[in-house]
């Protein structure tokens, strides 16, 4: 299984893929390219192998093995024991290994040991009854539990999203004329949908609920909204992702111990968590969770309450990120809310997690770090803001200092990840970047404190140093939120072509499917991508936005 590269000539029938990063850069009209002689795949980026060998996980790498390292240990102290009781008995003399009387004597000898062992510990002798080689090597499994229970690994054992039939689909044009059909948008209003889905990056065939797209094709042309529709689409969504991701971990629905579902804008009762139990036959004990109004960044905080969970305990986790589009069409023709009507669309993604040790060996990819930063100010609760506009339509309205918030929250996310990631070499540049920032500013107004304002104002005042994530991330999942989204942060953080293909070929391929949008991407990365193909050992990087205003991030 993954880390894998398909072969180039077979092509997955549900992702419509694009062969090339210029093809990907055209498709979402806007992206900003490479810089002649820059990198234009992974395979031009170079690093030097002493970095390389210093960015190594070391510790991650030895406790991925732990568990069967542990039983070759046991294995080897038992050889051990069974050696010293066999001196102790026979010493040099030649012995028939294999008779059924030696193999008893044997078998007893180790039993009266045991005892012994027993009897010393109980009165307090001591362990001399050992050889040093068998305390030495007992000592060292005692260590190497320690050290593995200590780091509790989380473990992804798939993942799958889901793909939507080919009557779900719909080009631009299509989507203009279920607007149109819909009587309530001005021509102002659709001329600006039309121009915003001309700019969107997404592609000609990204799919709509079947409830909303059936207004294409009655007389009367009108859509189903209702309950029974809206609940429709979750279980055609969530039912096909979750027999996927069972499939392919080969994991039974009676082995979840925990269940997580994130949806924002639909929570029906029962609950989705409910309908995925009664629909799989989960256990009577199974936790449920069911999370709605976070937004887009809302998969990687219910990776980071699975990971929470599993922590207090052996067990596996099902999480499911999705978003419900039928009953959140937006009727009104204030332009802050008209945006969501051109961006969102369809989809899902489920994942398997499990901290079993014995997992590490099957998993896809392993959990190391997950953080989340969330906005308190007043401008990051209110620039994604579900309400009304004056005519009482309902909608979600998305604030023009979306992009400075977006910014500020990410900001302050990699500043959290990077003392847990970046090498020594990026850290200390970014500590020396501060010094010497620091150290000139207070130059500045000691002179102008003194009179000496001409000598301040030549004195140049460094720029803050932006870490280069490209030394210790090999893959980057970035929200496909739009194409303005993708294009600020592969300026800010200075990503090449083949970092963000992932996330514009997901937008194109499929629009902005909210939370589960970052799997999609890594889907990508794992099966379609020859730019920057996927190989053991790499790190992947996950970061997404949500309401709130939230920023979250996993490795």
């Amino acid at each position: 299984m993954p880390p894998q590269q398909r072969n180039a000539d077979i092509v997955d029938p549900g992702m419509q893929r694009v062969v090339s990063t210029g093809e990907l850069s055209s498709a979402s009209l806007g992206s900003l390219g490479s810089e002649a002689g820059t990198p234009r795949n992974a395979g031009e980026y170079r690093v030097r192998k002493s970095r390389l060998i210093g960015m190594i996980d070391w510790a991650h790498v030895m406790l991925t093995h732990g568990p069967h390292l542990l039983i070759l240990g046991l294995a080897v102290l038992l050889g051990q024991i069974v050696h010293q009781v066999v001196h102790d008995l026979f010493g040099d003399n030649n012995v028939e290994w294999l008779s059924f009387e030696t193999v008893a004597v044997v078998a007893q000898a180790i039993k009266a040991l045991f005892v012994r062992l027993y009897l010393a510990i109980a009165e307090s002798d001591g362990f001399d009854i050992f050889s040093p080689a068998v305390k030495t090597t007992a000592l060292i499994l005692v260590v190497a539990t320690w050290a593995i229970r200590r780091e509790n690994p989380i473990y992804c054992l798939s993942f799958a999203t889901f793909k939507a039939p080919q009557e779900w689909k719909v080009d631009h044009e299509e989507i203009i004329e279920m607007m149109r059909r819909k009587k309530c948008f001005t021509d102002e209003s659709i001329g600006f949908m039309e121009k915003i889905l001309e700019r969107s990056g997404t592609g000609p065939a990204t799919a709509w609920p079947p409830g909303i797209v059936q207004s294409l094709h009655r007389e009367d042309g009108k859509a189903d909204a209702s309950i029974e529709a809206s609940r429709k689409e979750a279980e055609t969504v969530i039912f096909d992702i979750v027999e996927q991701a069972l499939k392919k971990a080969d994991v039974k629905p009676k082995e979840i111990d925990y269940l997580i579902i994130n949806c924002s804008l639909f929570s029906p009762t029962p609950s989705l968590c409910a309908m995925v139990v009664s629909r799989f036959g989960l256990r009577d004990d199974v936790a449920t969770f069911n999370l709605s109004g976070m937004g887009c960044s809302a998969s990687l905080i219910s990776i980071d309450l699975a990971k929470k969970l599993l922590g207090k305990g052996r067990g596996k986790a099902l999480v499911v990120s999705t978003e419900i589009i039928t009953p959140n069409l937006y009727q009104g023709n204030d332009r802050g809310f008209l945006i969501q009507n051109t961006l969102f669309r369809c989809g899902g993604a489920a994942i398997v997690l499990s901290n079993n040790w014995l997992d590490g060996r099957r998993a896809w990819y392993k959990l190391l770090h997950t953080v989340r930063v969330q906005g308190s100010s007043q401008a990051s609760y209110e620039c994604v803001y579900e309400g009304e506009d004056a005519q009482g339509n309902r909608g979600v309205r998305l604030s023009k200092d979306i992009v400075k918030v977006a910014g500020k929250t990410m900001e302050k996310n990699l500043t959290t990840l990077g003392p847990q990631i970046l090498p020594l070499s990026e850290q200390a540049k970014v500590v020396w970047s501060i010094l010497m920032r620091f150290t000139l500013k207070s130059l500045v107004k000691i002179l102008q404190k003194h009179g000496a304002k001409e000598m301040a104002e030549k004195i140049p005042i460094a720029r803050p140093y932006v870490p280069d994530f490209k030394r210790c991330i090999d893959h980057f999942c970035i929200h496909a939120g739009g194409r303005a989204v993708i294009d600020g942060i592969e300026k800010n953080m200075q990503l090449e072509d083949y970092h963000t293909e992932p996330s514009r070929d997901t937008l194109y391929n499929y629009g902005n499917t909210s939370s589960s949008s970052i799997w999609y991407e890594l889907e990508y990365i794992q099966e379609h991508q020859q730019t920057n193909p996927l190989k053991k050992g790499h790190r992947i990087m996950q970061v997404a936005f949500g309401s709130g205003f939230k920023c979250t991030s996993g490795v």
